[in-house]
C-alpha cells in the first residue's frame, strides 16, 4: 500500500513486558518518586534545566490535569486546544476562536506559579475540525491519490494534512478542494518521506510466535497487564500474531493463550491470557531491570500537546518525548480501513520497528499502547502514534496498584487452563 505523505506509517509490533510474571532477583519495583525521579532526568536533558525544576514541572503537569479539563469545559464553545509550552516560558496555553480577550491566570501548583496564557483567533474550535474529520473523511481521502494523514493543529484550530514534497506544487489546489468537502480552515504540511512497506513485526520483552502463513517466526512485545474480573492477561497490539509465546529477560517461555483483538478504526490493542495471577508492572529501563507499578490511568481527553511522556519499546529501550498531536488519523488504511482521528502522537527521534504494543506512560500513570510510527528519508523516526487505554475492549481493565507502590503477588497459577 503506497502512503500518501511518503512516510514509512508502520505497526510497530512490539511493547513492553509490562513484567506480568516472578520477579527477578536482580529487579527493582520503582516508587513512584523514584519513577518520577528518573523521567525527570530525560526532561533536564532535552529542556535544559536542572533536574530539581524537571521534578517540579513532571510533578505540575500530572497535577495540571484537572484544571485543564476545567479550563476545556469552561471554554468548550471557543476551544481550539490546550497545550504546554517548555521554552522559554513553562506554561499553560489555551487557543480560543473569536477576539474577545481572556484575561492571563495562574494556577498554584506544587511549589510554582504556573502561568495561563489565552490566545485568540484561533480558525475553529476542536471539537468543529473533529467532526469535519469523521464525518467527511470519505470525502477528504477522495480528493487525494492515496490517503492523507491529518489531524487538529491545537495552536490554531485547523485540520492538518500531511502531503509528500510531489504534491507540494498542488498544495494550494489540494487546500481549497479539502475545506470545500470539510468545511474547516485547512493547512497542508509537506513532509519528505520515504514510502515502504510494512515491515516485518518484531519487538518486545519479549514475544513470539509462529505465522501459520509462511512458517516464520515473528517477534512482538506485551504492554500492560490486564483483568476482567476473573483473568489475566497481558495487552499488547492487535496487529501482533495471535498465539505468542512470552519470553523473560532470561528467556524463560510461557505460553500466553490467544483471547481476541480489537483493531478497526479506533482500536489496536490484542489481549493474551497467563495461566498466574500478574502485578500491576511495567519495564521502564532499557535494561529491564526496573518495574513500575501503574497507579493511574490518564484518558485521552485529558491528553495535551507538550505533555511529556515516556515509553519502553524493545528496539528503542527507555525514551521520553512530548506529544503533538491529540486527535490524529494515520494515513492509509492501517486501522483495517480508515482510521479515525483518536490517536496521538508524541514526536521522534526514538521509534523503530518492534515497539508496537510498548507501553506508553507519564511516570506511573498509564496513557496508551504504542502502534505505529512515522519516519522521514533515511529511516529517522519523526514521529510514533498510540491508543489510549480509554479503548481497553468491554470487560477488561487496566491492573492498577496503591498510589504508595506496590509489592509482589506471590507466583501461583489460576483457573481452569493451568
Amino acid at each position: 500500500m503506497r502512503l500518501l505523505f511518503r512516510s514509512l506509517l508502520l505497526c510497530l509490533l512490539a511493547a513492553v513486558p509490562a513484567h506480568a510474571f516472578a520477579q527477578d532477583a536482580g529487579e527493582r519495583i520503582q516508587t513512584p518518586q523514584e519513577a518520577r525521579a528518573q523521567d525527570a532526568a530525560e526532561y533536564a536533558g532535552q529542556f535544559e534545566v536542572p533536574v530539581e525544576e524537571a521534578e517540579r514541572r513532571l510533578a505540575v503537569l500530572d497535577d495540571s490535569v484537572p484544571a485543564t479539563d476545567r479550563l476545556a469545559a469552561r471554554f468548550r464553545a471557543r476551544l481550539a486546544g490546550i497545550w504546554i509550552a517548555h521554552r522559554p516560558t513553562f506554561e499553560i496555553v489555551v487557543a480560543l476562536t473569536g477576539e474577545e480577550p481572556v484575561r492571563a491566570e495562574r494556577l498554584a501548583l506544587d511549589g510554582m506559579a504556573v502561568p495561563v496564557v489565552f490566545k485568540t483567533g484561533a480558525k475553529a474550535t476542536r471539537e468543529q475540525v473533529i467532526w469535519a474529520m469523521t464525518y467527511h473523511q470519505d470525502q477528504i481521502r477522495a480528493v487525494f491519490d492515496s490517503p492523507p494523514a491529518m489531524g487538529v493543529d491545537p495552536r490554531t484550530g485547523e485540520l492538518l494534512i500531511i502531503i509528500g514534497s510531489e504534491k507540494a506544487a498542488q498544495a494550494d489546489t489540494l487546500k481549497a478542494r479539502v475545506e470545500a468537502v470539510a468545511g474547516v480552515p485547512v493547512r497542508m504540511i509537506v513532509l519528505d518521506n520515504v514510502d515502504v512497506n510494512l515491515s516485518a513485526p518484531v519487538g518486545g520483552s519479549r514475544l513470539e510466535g509462529v505465522n501459520p502463513g509462511d512458517g516464520k517466526r515473528y517477534l512482538c512485545t506485551t504492554g500492560f497487564t490486564v483483568t476482567d474480573g476473573v483473568r489475566f492477561g497481558v495487552a499488547t497490539a492487535a496487529h501482533c500474531l495471535d498465539d505468542l509465546t512470552y519470553y523473560d529477560p532470561k528467556h524463560a517461555a510461557t505460553t500466553l493463550d490467544y483471547t481476541g483483538q480489537w483493531g478497526w478504526g479506533y482500536r489496536d490493542v490484542q489481549i493474551n491470557l497467563s495461566n498466574r495471577v500478574l502485578s500491576p508492572l511495567f519495564y521502564a529501563d532499557t535494561a529491564k531491570t526496573l518495574l513500575r507499578p501503574v497507579t493511574a490511568q490518564r484518558a485521552r481527553q485529558s491528553l495535551r500537546s507538550g505533555d511529556f511522556v515516556c515509553h519502553r519499546g524493545e528496539r528503542t529501550g527507555y525514551s521520553c518525548a512530548v506529544v503533538q498531536l491529540t486527535d490524529f488519523a494515520p494515513a492509509g488504511d492501517l486501522c483495517g480501513g480508515a482510521c479515525l482521528p483518536t490517536w496521538v502522537t508524541v514526536s521522534g527521534p526514538t521509534c523503530k520497528g518492534g515497539d508496537s504494543g510498548s507501553p506508553v506512560f507519564a511516570g506511573t500513570t498509564a496513557l496508551g499502547i504504542l502502534k505505529g510510527a512515522s519516519y522521514r528519508r533515511g529511516g529517522k523516526c519523526a514521529f510514533y502514534f498510540f491508543m489510549s487505554l480509554d479503548y481497553l475492549p468491554p470487560g477488561w481493565s487496566l491492573m492498577m496498584a496503591p498510589p504508595e507502590g506496590w509489592r509482589p503477588l506471590p507466583d501461583r497459577r489460576i483457573g481452569p487452563w493451568d
